[in-house]
Protein backbone atom coordinates (compact mmCIF):
# COMPACT_ATOMS: atom_id res chain seq x y z
CA UNK A 1 0.00 0.00 0.00
CA UNK A 2 1.47 3.44 -0.68
CA UNK A 3 0.91 5.98 1.72
CA UNK A 4 -0.46 8.91 0.34
CA UNK A 5 0.11 12.57 1.16
CA UNK A 6 -2.81 14.97 1.25
CA UNK A 7 0.42 17.76 0.94
CA UNK A 8 2.49 19.45 2.83
CA UNK A 9 1.51 22.82 1.29
CA UNK A 10 4.74 23.97 0.73
CA UNK A 11 4.16 27.49 0.92
CA UNK A 12 6.03 30.45 0.79
CA UNK A 13 7.84 33.62 2.63
CA UNK A 14 9.44 35.77 0.09
CA UNK A 15 11.08 38.80 -0.14
CA UNK A 16 11.23 41.36 -3.75
CA UNK A 17 12.21 44.66 -3.98
CA UNK A 18 10.45 47.68 -5.50
CA UNK A 19 9.11 46.15 -9.10
CA UNK A 20 9.58 42.74 -7.80
CA UNK A 21 7.33 39.85 -6.52
CA UNK A 22 6.34 36.46 -5.55
CA UNK A 23 5.15 33.36 -7.27
CA UNK A 24 4.41 32.18 -11.01
CA UNK A 25 1.79 33.24 -12.88
CA UNK A 26 -1.57 30.84 -13.37
CA UNK A 27 -1.40 31.15 -16.20
CA UNK A 28 1.74 29.12 -18.26
CA UNK A 29 3.88 31.31 -20.48
CA UNK A 30 6.40 30.16 -23.11
CA UNK A 31 10.10 31.64 -22.17
CA UNK A 32 10.42 33.94 -25.19
CA UNK A 33 14.48 33.11 -25.26
CA UNK A 34 14.66 29.69 -23.69
CA UNK A 35 18.19 28.52 -23.03
CA UNK A 36 19.81 26.08 -24.53
CA UNK A 37 18.01 22.47 -23.40
CA UNK A 38 19.21 19.11 -24.33
CA UNK A 39 16.82 17.29 -26.51
CA UNK A 40 19.62 15.68 -28.46
CA UNK A 41 19.50 12.96 -31.23
CA UNK A 42 17.83 10.77 -29.74
CA UNK A 43 15.22 11.81 -27.59
CA UNK A 44 11.58 11.46 -28.27
CA UNK A 45 9.51 13.86 -30.20
CA UNK A 46 6.39 15.15 -28.91
CA UNK A 47 3.15 14.71 -31.31
CA UNK A 48 0.41 16.65 -30.25
CA UNK A 49 -2.23 14.40 -28.57
CA UNK A 50 -0.59 11.50 -28.20
CA UNK A 51 0.69 9.80 -25.17
CA UNK A 52 2.81 7.13 -24.10
CA UNK A 53 3.19 5.02 -21.14
CA UNK A 54 4.81 7.35 -18.56
CA UNK A 55 7.29 4.68 -17.38
CA UNK A 56 8.80 4.53 -20.84
CA UNK A 57 10.47 7.59 -19.92
CA UNK A 58 11.14 6.87 -16.53
CA UNK A 59 14.16 7.75 -15.23
CA UNK A 60 15.73 8.61 -18.32
CA UNK A 61 18.42 11.44 -17.03
CA UNK A 62 19.69 14.81 -18.47
CA UNK A 63 22.46 13.87 -15.58
CA UNK A 64 21.54 10.35 -14.23
CA UNK A 65 22.78 9.56 -11.12
CA UNK A 66 25.12 7.27 -10.11
CA UNK A 67 25.49 5.37 -6.84
CA UNK A 68 22.94 2.31 -5.06
CA UNK A 69 19.41 2.52 -5.07
CA UNK A 70 19.17 4.92 -8.39
CA UNK A 71 17.68 3.73 -11.45
CA UNK A 72 18.98 6.59 -13.88
CA UNK A 73 20.21 5.93 -17.28
CA UNK A 74 21.55 8.33 -19.88
CA UNK A 75 18.78 10.33 -21.52
CA UNK A 76 17.62 13.69 -22.44
CA UNK A 77 15.60 16.50 -21.26
CA UNK A 78 13.47 15.75 -23.46
CA UNK A 79 12.72 12.36 -22.01
CA UNK A 80 12.31 14.05 -18.76
CA UNK A 81 10.17 16.54 -19.74
CA UNK A 82 8.21 13.53 -22.17
CA UNK A 83 7.65 12.15 -18.47
CA UNK A 84 6.28 14.71 -17.12
CA UNK A 85 3.42 15.02 -19.79
CA UNK A 86 2.90 11.58 -19.70
CA UNK A 87 2.53 11.08 -15.84
CA UNK A 88 0.45 14.29 -15.34
CA UNK A 89 -1.80 12.82 -18.16
CA UNK A 90 -2.26 9.76 -16.29
CA UNK A 91 -2.62 11.06 -13.06
CA UNK A 92 -4.01 14.68 -12.78
CA UNK A 93 -6.72 15.28 -11.59
CA UNK A 94 -8.14 17.75 -13.97
CA UNK A 95 -6.06 16.13 -16.82
CA UNK A 96 -8.12 16.95 -19.42
CA UNK A 97 -7.66 20.87 -18.39
CA UNK A 98 -4.16 20.47 -19.35
CA UNK A 99 -3.17 22.18 -22.60
CA UNK A 100 -0.74 19.96 -24.05
CA UNK A 101 1.77 22.36 -25.20
CA UNK A 102 5.26 21.30 -27.01
CA UNK A 103 8.02 20.88 -24.48
CA UNK A 104 10.58 21.45 -27.07
CA UNK A 105 11.89 24.66 -26.33
CA UNK A 106 10.61 24.30 -22.35
CA UNK A 107 13.43 24.00 -19.46
CA UNK A 108 12.27 20.54 -17.53
CA UNK A 109 10.78 22.64 -14.27
CA UNK A 110 9.62 25.33 -16.44
CA UNK A 111 7.74 22.74 -18.70
CA UNK A 112 6.51 21.10 -15.41
CA UNK A 113 4.29 24.52 -14.44
CA UNK A 114 2.17 24.29 -17.67
CA UNK A 115 0.89 20.86 -16.83
CA UNK A 116 -2.19 22.06 -14.87
CA UNK A 117 -5.49 23.68 -14.80
CA UNK A 118 -5.87 27.36 -14.77
CA UNK A 119 -9.27 27.14 -13.81
CA UNK A 120 -9.92 29.61 -10.50
CA UNK A 121 -12.04 28.58 -7.43
CA UNK A 122 -15.69 31.13 -6.72
CA UNK A 123 -13.43 33.01 -5.02
CA UNK A 124 -10.99 33.89 -8.01
CA UNK A 125 -7.56 32.07 -6.33
CA UNK A 126 -6.37 29.32 -8.41
CA UNK A 127 -8.12 25.88 -8.70
CA UNK A 128 -4.20 24.76 -8.63
CA UNK A 129 -2.20 26.21 -5.79
CA UNK A 130 -0.24 23.12 -5.03
CA UNK A 131 1.54 22.19 -8.16
CA UNK A 132 5.46 22.51 -6.92
CA UNK A 133 8.64 20.36 -6.73
CA UNK A 134 11.43 19.73 -4.20
CA UNK A 135 14.99 18.53 -4.63
CA UNK A 136 14.32 14.61 -4.17
CA UNK A 137 17.30 14.40 -1.26
CA UNK A 138 15.83 17.73 0.39
CA UNK A 139 12.34 16.77 0.16
CA UNK A 140 13.50 12.76 2.14
CA UNK A 141 15.23 15.09 4.41
CA UNK A 142 12.51 17.18 5.44
CA UNK A 143 9.30 14.65 5.11
CA UNK A 144 11.27 11.66 7.08
CA UNK A 145 12.81 13.40 9.54
CA UNK A 146 11.78 17.10 9.30
CA UNK A 147 14.83 18.32 9.39
CA UNK A 148 15.44 21.87 7.88
CA UNK A 149 18.44 24.40 7.89
CA UNK A 150 17.67 27.53 9.79
CA UNK A 151 17.45 28.66 13.35
CA UNK A 152 13.95 27.24 14.59
CA UNK A 153 12.24 30.20 14.25
CA UNK A 154 8.95 29.87 12.48
CA UNK A 155 8.01 33.59 11.12
CA UNK A 156 4.62 35.27 10.75
CA UNK A 157 3.86 37.94 8.06
CA UNK A 158 1.92 40.67 9.14
CA UNK A 159 2.81 43.00 6.55
CA UNK A 160 3.80 41.64 3.60
CA UNK A 161 4.61 45.35 2.06
CA UNK A 162 6.75 48.35 3.46
CA UNK A 163 6.41 48.83 6.34
CA UNK A 164 7.11 45.45 6.86
CA UNK A 165 6.20 43.40 9.88
CA UNK A 166 7.29 39.81 10.22
CA UNK A 167 7.09 38.11 14.27
CA UNK A 168 7.89 35.22 15.33
CA UNK A 169 5.36 32.39 15.73
CA UNK A 170 7.16 30.03 17.99
CA UNK A 171 10.63 28.16 18.04
CA UNK A 172 11.66 24.97 18.26
CA UNK A 173 13.14 23.21 21.35
CA UNK A 174 17.04 22.70 21.27
CA UNK A 175 17.66 25.22 19.38
CA UNK A 176 19.73 28.94 19.33
CA UNK A 177 16.62 30.77 19.04
CA UNK A 178 15.05 28.74 22.14
CA UNK A 179 18.18 29.21 24.30
CA UNK A 180 18.67 33.24 23.33
CA UNK A 181 15.22 33.25 24.59
CA UNK A 182 13.63 34.56 21.53
CA UNK A 183 9.52 34.38 22.24
CA UNK A 184 6.23 34.25 20.37
CA UNK A 185 5.73 37.86 19.18
CA UNK A 186 8.91 39.20 18.96
CA UNK A 187 9.02 41.58 15.45
CA UNK A 188 12.07 41.52 13.06
CA UNK A 189 13.65 44.99 12.82
CA UNK A 190 16.60 44.48 11.73
CA UNK A 191 19.07 41.83 9.93
CA UNK A 192 23.06 42.69 10.03
CA UNK A 193 22.49 45.97 10.27
CA UNK A 194 19.91 46.42 7.57
CA UNK A 195 16.52 47.70 8.09
CA UNK A 196 14.02 44.73 7.49
CA UNK A 197 11.24 47.49 7.69
CA UNK A 198 11.88 49.99 5.19
CA UNK A 199 14.35 48.96 3.01
CA UNK A 200 13.45 48.55 -0.69
CA UNK A 201 17.02 48.02 -2.11
CA UNK A 202 17.52 45.10 -4.04
CA UNK A 203 20.50 44.27 -2.67
CA UNK A 204 19.78 44.69 1.56
CA UNK A 205 16.63 42.40 -0.16
CA UNK A 206 18.89 39.72 -1.30
CA UNK A 207 21.13 39.92 1.73
CA UNK A 208 17.62 39.52 4.15
CA UNK A 209 16.97 36.59 2.32
CA UNK A 210 20.31 35.12 2.78
CA UNK A 211 20.32 35.30 6.62
CA UNK A 212 16.11 34.31 6.74
CA UNK A 213 16.59 31.21 4.61
CA UNK A 214 20.11 29.85 4.93
CA UNK A 215 20.90 27.05 1.80
CA UNK A 216 24.35 26.46 4.42
CA UNK A 217 25.52 25.41 7.94
CA UNK A 218 26.93 27.46 9.73
CA UNK A 219 26.18 30.66 8.60
CA UNK A 220 26.07 33.37 11.22
CA UNK A 221 23.77 36.59 11.03
CA UNK A 222 22.63 39.43 13.81
CA UNK A 223 19.05 40.14 14.29
CA UNK A 224 17.34 42.56 16.01
CA UNK A 225 14.02 41.77 17.42
CA UNK A 226 11.39 44.23 19.38
CA UNK A 227 9.54 42.02 22.13
CA UNK A 228 6.20 41.63 23.14
CA UNK A 229 6.92 44.19 26.08
CA UNK A 230 8.44 47.01 23.93
CA UNK A 231 11.98 46.13 24.75
CA UNK A 232 14.39 45.86 22.30
CA UNK A 233 17.34 43.57 21.54
CA UNK A 234 20.20 42.10 19.36
CA UNK A 235 20.94 38.57 19.05
CA UNK A 236 23.78 36.38 16.57
CA UNK A 237 22.54 32.96 15.27
CA UNK A 238 24.42 30.60 13.15
CA UNK A 239 22.41 28.08 10.92
CA UNK A 240 21.93 24.53 12.11
CA UNK A 241 20.63 21.64 10.39
CA UNK A 242 16.42 21.80 12.72
CA UNK A 243 14.53 19.00 13.50
CA UNK A 244 11.52 20.05 13.99
CA UNK A 245 9.29 19.16 16.63
CA UNK A 246 5.57 18.14 14.86
CA UNK A 247 3.77 17.57 18.43
CA UNK A 248 5.52 21.00 20.10
CA UNK A 249 3.44 21.42 22.89
CA UNK A 250 0.72 19.24 24.97
CA UNK A 251 -0.57 20.36 28.14
CA UNK A 252 -3.90 19.34 30.50
CA UNK A 253 -5.42 21.99 31.61
CA UNK A 254 -7.83 21.34 34.87
CA UNK A 255 -11.25 23.09 34.74
CA UNK A 256 -14.21 22.85 37.44
CA UNK A 257 -15.75 20.58 34.61
CA UNK A 258 -13.52 18.21 33.58
CA UNK A 259 -9.67 17.87 32.45
CA UNK A 260 -8.99 19.60 29.30
CA UNK A 261 -6.26 18.59 26.85
CA UNK A 262 -4.73 21.27 24.53
CA UNK A 263 -2.20 20.17 21.87
CA UNK A 264 -0.03 22.49 19.33
CA UNK A 265 0.38 20.38 16.43
CA UNK A 266 2.05 21.76 13.08
CA UNK A 267 3.00 18.51 11.11
CA UNK A 268 1.48 15.36 9.86
CA UNK A 269 5.39 13.51 8.73
CA UNK A 270 6.76 10.79 10.17
CA UNK A 271 8.32 11.84 13.66
CA UNK A 272 5.26 12.82 14.56
CA UNK A 273 3.16 9.14 14.81
CA UNK A 274 5.36 8.38 17.91
CA UNK A 275 4.77 12.24 19.58
CA UNK A 276 0.57 11.70 18.96
CA UNK A 277 0.89 7.87 20.36
CA UNK A 278 2.45 9.21 23.46
CA UNK A 279 0.37 12.46 23.87
CA UNK A 280 -3.00 10.79 23.45
CA UNK A 281 -1.53 8.19 25.79
CA UNK A 282 -0.84 10.71 28.29
CA UNK A 283 -4.46 12.19 27.41
CA UNK A 284 -5.87 9.17 28.41
CA UNK A 285 -4.03 8.76 32.02
CA UNK A 286 -5.27 12.07 32.86
CA UNK A 287 -9.05 11.60 32.23
CA UNK A 288 -9.27 14.34 29.72
CA UNK A 289 -13.01 14.94 28.65
CA UNK A 290 -12.25 17.62 26.07
CA UNK A 291 -9.68 18.28 23.77
CA UNK A 292 -8.54 21.78 21.99
CA UNK A 293 -6.40 20.61 18.73
CA UNK A 294 -4.64 23.73 17.77
CA UNK A 295 -3.44 23.24 14.14
CA UNK A 296 -3.26 26.73 13.06
CA UNK A 297 0.00 26.72 11.79
CA UNK A 298 -0.17 23.09 10.21
CA UNK A 299 0.03 22.74 6.48
CA UNK A 300 -0.80 19.14 6.13
CA UNK A 301 0.66 15.73 5.76
CA UNK A 302 0.37 12.19 5.43
CA UNK A 303 -3.55 11.14 5.31
CA UNK A 304 -3.30 8.11 6.72
CA UNK A 305 -1.75 9.81 9.81
CA UNK A 306 -4.73 11.98 9.69
CA UNK A 307 -6.75 9.45 10.09
CA UNK A 308 -4.96 7.77 12.87
CA UNK A 309 -5.36 11.36 14.23
CA UNK A 310 -9.19 11.31 13.60
CA UNK A 311 -9.45 7.70 15.54
CA UNK A 312 -7.23 8.69 18.56
CA UNK A 313 -9.59 11.50 19.09
CA UNK A 314 -13.32 9.80 18.51
CA UNK A 315 -13.05 6.09 18.45
CA UNK A 316 -16.08 4.88 19.27
CA UNK A 317 -18.06 7.30 18.04
CA UNK A 318 -16.73 7.19 14.60
CA UNK A 319 -19.57 4.79 14.30
CA UNK A 320 -17.26 2.30 12.11
CA UNK A 321 -17.50 5.13 8.94
CA UNK A 322 -14.78 5.76 6.75
CA UNK A 323 -12.43 8.39 7.17
CA UNK A 324 -11.74 9.52 3.66
CA UNK A 325 -12.80 8.35 0.37
CA UNK A 326 -10.25 8.89 -2.30
CA UNK A 327 -11.78 10.58 -5.79
CA UNK A 328 -9.33 10.43 -8.76
CA UNK A 329 -9.60 11.00 -12.26
CA UNK A 330 -11.47 8.71 -14.33
CA UNK A 331 -8.62 6.30 -15.42
CA UNK A 332 -8.02 5.51 -11.51
CA UNK A 333 -9.76 2.80 -9.65
CA UNK A 334 -11.50 5.10 -6.06
CA UNK A 335 -10.10 3.62 -2.87
CA UNK A 336 -11.27 4.73 0.68
CA UNK A 337 -9.34 5.30 4.05
CA UNK A 338 -10.71 3.68 6.93
CA UNK A 339 -10.44 5.34 10.51
CA UNK A 340 -6.83 3.84 11.39
CA UNK A 341 -6.80 1.91 14.65
CA UNK A 342 -3.22 1.00 15.18
CA UNK A 343 0.24 2.46 14.28
CA UNK A 344 1.92 2.21 10.91
CA UNK A 345 5.77 2.78 11.88
CA UNK A 346 5.88 5.62 9.37
CA UNK A 347 9.40 6.81 11.03
CA UNK A 348 12.44 4.59 11.74
CA UNK A 349 12.49 3.01 15.18
CA UNK A 350 8.77 3.10 15.99
CA UNK A 351 6.90 0.10 16.13
CA UNK A 352 3.97 -0.82 13.76
CA UNK A 353 0.79 -2.19 15.16
CA UNK A 354 0.46 -0.65 18.14
CA UNK A 355 -3.39 -0.18 19.33
CA UNK A 356 -3.67 3.57 19.25
CA UNK A 357 -4.83 5.14 22.17
CA UNK A 358 -8.60 7.38 21.84
CA UNK A 359 -10.67 9.99 23.97
CA UNK A 360 -13.84 8.35 22.89
CA UNK A 361 -14.89 12.14 22.09
CA UNK A 362 -17.92 13.35 20.23
CA UNK A 363 -16.66 17.00 20.20
CA UNK A 364 -13.45 18.25 19.58
CA UNK A 365 -12.38 22.02 19.36
CA UNK A 366 -9.97 22.93 16.46
CA UNK A 367 -7.86 26.32 16.50
CA UNK A 368 -7.01 27.32 12.80
CA UNK A 369 -5.38 30.31 10.60
CA UNK A 370 -5.23 30.52 6.66
CA UNK A 371 -2.09 27.67 7.18
CA UNK A 372 -4.66 24.85 8.24
CA UNK A 373 -4.36 23.03 5.19
CA UNK A 374 -4.63 19.98 3.67
CA UNK A 375 -4.34 16.86 5.99
CA UNK A 376 -5.41 19.06 8.88
CA UNK A 377 -8.89 20.00 7.02
CA UNK A 378 -9.32 16.56 6.01
CA UNK A 379 -9.07 16.10 10.03
CA UNK A 380 -12.15 18.36 10.47
CA UNK A 381 -13.89 17.12 7.30
CA UNK A 382 -13.62 13.11 8.16
CA UNK A 383 -15.04 13.97 11.80
CA UNK A 384 -17.54 16.31 10.70
CA UNK A 385 -18.49 13.33 8.05
CA UNK A 386 -18.54 10.71 11.21
CA UNK A 387 -21.32 13.14 12.99
CA UNK A 388 -18.43 14.08 15.34
CA UNK A 389 -19.15 18.01 16.69
CA UNK A 390 -16.20 20.11 15.44
CA UNK A 391 -16.10 23.52 16.71
CA UNK A 392 -13.64 25.69 15.26
CA UNK A 393 -12.10 28.37 16.45
CA UNK A 394 -10.36 31.24 14.57
CA UNK A 395 -9.53 31.83 10.86
CA UNK A 396 -10.90 30.49 8.11
CA UNK A 397 -8.52 27.07 6.68
CA UNK A 398 -6.32 27.13 3.06
CA UNK A 399 -8.98 25.39 1.15
CA UNK A 400 -6.87 22.11 -0.14
CA UNK A 401 -9.43 19.03 -0.37
CA UNK A 402 -6.80 17.48 -2.76
CA UNK A 403 -3.76 15.83 -2.54
CA UNK A 404 -0.82 13.94 -4.16
CA UNK A 405 1.79 11.23 -3.93
CA UNK A 406 5.34 12.85 -4.81
CA UNK A 407 7.10 11.44 -7.55
CA UNK A 408 10.73 11.32 -7.96
CA UNK A 409 12.42 11.20 -11.23
CA UNK A 410 16.28 11.99 -12.31
CA UNK A 411 16.57 13.28 -9.00
CA UNK A 412 13.72 15.81 -8.96
CA UNK A 413 10.19 14.87 -6.91
CA UNK A 414 7.02 16.15 -8.11
CA UNK A 415 4.02 16.74 -6.64
CA UNK A 416 0.50 17.54 -9.00
CA UNK A 417 -2.73 17.18 -7.29
CA UNK A 418 -4.16 13.56 -7.73
CA UNK A 419 -7.40 13.45 -5.65
CA UNK A 420 -9.67 14.73 -4.02
CA UNK A 421 -11.75 13.71 -1.07
CA UNK A 422 -15.09 13.27 0.65
CA UNK A 423 -16.04 11.91 4.13
CA UNK A 424 -18.20 9.90 4.86
CA UNK A 425 -21.45 11.90 3.50
CA UNK A 426 -20.00 12.47 0.69
CA UNK A 427 -18.74 16.32 1.21
CA UNK A 428 -15.18 17.13 0.34
CA UNK A 429 -15.77 20.49 -1.47
CA UNK A 430 -14.18 22.85 0.32
CA UNK A 431 -11.89 24.37 -2.17
CA UNK A 432 -12.07 27.71 -0.29
CA UNK A 433 -11.65 26.81 3.43
CA UNK A 434 -13.79 25.50 6.57
CA UNK A 435 -14.80 28.99 8.21
CA UNK A 436 -16.52 29.67 11.39
CA UNK A 437 -20.47 29.84 11.32
CA UNK A 438 -19.90 33.95 12.12
CA UNK A 439 -17.42 34.35 9.60
CA UNK A 440 -16.79 37.68 7.86
CA UNK A 441 -15.17 35.62 4.82
CA UNK A 442 -17.12 37.37 1.80
CA UNK A 443 -16.32 34.51 -0.08
CA UNK A 444 -17.45 31.78 2.79
CA UNK A 445 -19.01 28.99 1.60
CA UNK A 446 -22.34 27.99 3.25
CA UNK A 447 -21.74 24.39 2.81
CA UNK A 448 -18.35 24.59 4.72
CA UNK A 449 -19.31 26.74 7.57
CA UNK A 450 -18.35 25.31 11.23
CA UNK A 451 -19.50 25.97 14.83
CA UNK A 452 -17.31 28.32 16.62
CA UNK A 453 -16.00 31.71 16.36
CA UNK A 454 -13.78 33.47 14.00
CA UNK A 455 -11.04 35.53 15.71
CA UNK A 456 -7.68 35.97 14.66
CA UNK A 457 -4.07 34.69 15.75
CA UNK A 458 -2.72 36.24 18.90
CA UNK A 459 1.32 36.61 18.78
CA UNK A 460 1.44 38.71 22.42
CA UNK A 461 0.26 35.14 24.55
CA UNK A 462 2.79 32.12 24.65
CA UNK A 463 1.43 29.45 22.87
CA UNK A 464 -0.71 27.00 25.25
CA UNK A 465 -1.44 30.18 27.89
CA UNK A 466 -4.95 29.83 28.77
CA UNK A 467 -5.29 33.22 28.19
CA UNK A 468 -4.20 33.32 24.33
CA UNK A 469 -7.16 34.42 22.22
CA UNK A 470 -7.67 31.19 20.30
CA UNK A 471 -7.36 29.06 22.93
CA UNK A 472 -9.08 31.03 25.70
CA UNK A 473 -12.11 31.52 23.18
CA UNK A 474 -11.89 27.85 22.87
CA UNK A 475 -12.39 27.55 26.45
CA UNK A 476 -15.01 30.25 26.86
CA UNK A 477 -17.07 28.46 24.22
CA UNK A 478 -16.82 25.08 25.56
CA UNK A 479 -18.08 27.10 28.99
CA UNK A 480 -21.48 28.95 27.43
CA UNK A 481 -21.54 28.08 23.64
CA UNK A 482 -21.38 31.56 22.60
CA UNK A 483 -18.97 33.83 21.03
CA UNK A 484 -17.05 36.56 22.38
CA UNK A 485 -19.51 39.73 22.37
CA UNK A 486 -17.53 41.56 20.66
CA UNK A 487 -15.78 40.26 17.58
CA UNK A 488 -12.29 39.36 18.83
CA UNK A 489 -9.98 41.00 15.83
CA UNK A 490 -10.74 40.49 11.81
CA UNK A 491 -8.37 37.48 11.13
CA UNK A 492 -5.32 38.88 8.82
CA UNK A 493 -5.70 38.81 5.19
CA UNK A 494 -3.05 36.66 4.33
CA UNK A 495 -1.69 36.72 0.63
CA UNK A 496 -0.34 33.20 -1.05
CA UNK A 497 1.95 32.75 -3.35
CA UNK A 498 1.76 30.76 -5.92
CA UNK A 499 5.01 29.02 -7.45
CA UNK A 500 5.96 26.77 -10.26
CA UNK A 501 9.54 25.02 -9.11
CA UNK A 502 11.91 24.16 -7.00
CA UNK A 503 14.70 26.33 -9.20
CA UNK A 504 12.25 29.16 -8.55
CA UNK A 505 12.42 28.41 -4.75
CA UNK A 506 15.82 28.23 -4.74
CA UNK A 507 16.59 31.26 -6.56
CA UNK A 508 14.25 33.10 -4.19
CA UNK A 509 15.81 31.29 -0.85
CA UNK A 510 11.73 30.71 -0.35
CA UNK A 511 10.77 29.16 3.54
CA UNK A 512 11.04 25.26 3.64
CA UNK A 513 9.06 26.08 6.85
CA UNK A 514 5.51 25.59 5.67
CA UNK A 515 3.94 29.23 5.75
CA UNK A 516 1.69 31.04 3.36
CA UNK A 517 2.69 33.86 3.33
CA UNK A 518 4.79 36.75 0.92
CA UNK A 519 6.26 39.95 2.02
CA UNK A 520 6.61 42.19 -1.48
CA UNK A 521 8.46 45.41 -1.84
CA UNK A 522 6.47 48.96 -2.47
Amino acid sequence: MKIKFASIAIATLLLSACGGGGGSSSTPKQNINPPPVNNGPDAPVWTEGEFLGASGFKNYCEAPRSGNGFSDVDGTSMHEKMWIRSWSNETYLWYDEIADVDPTNYEVLAYFDTQKTTDTTSSGKPKDQFHFTYDTEEWEQLSQSGVVYGYGIEWAIISPTVPRKAVVVFTEPDTEARTKNITRGSELIEIDGIDFVNTNSQSDVNAINAALFPEELNQSHTFKFRAVDGEEFTVTMSSASIETSPVLTTKVIDTPTGNVGYMQFNSFIAPAEEQLYHSFGEFKQNNVTDLVLDLRYNSGGLLYMASQLGYMIAGDNTNGSLFYRFKFNDKINSEVIPYSTTTYGFADGFQAGLTLPTLNLNRVFILTTDSTCSASEAVMNGLLGSDVEVIQIGGTTCGKPYGFTGEDNCGTTYFTIQFSGDNAMGFGDYADGFSAINSSNPFADPNALVEGCEVSDDYSKPLGDVSERLLSTALSYRNNGSCPVQPVGAPANYQRATFSNQKMIKDNRISTLLRSNIIRGM
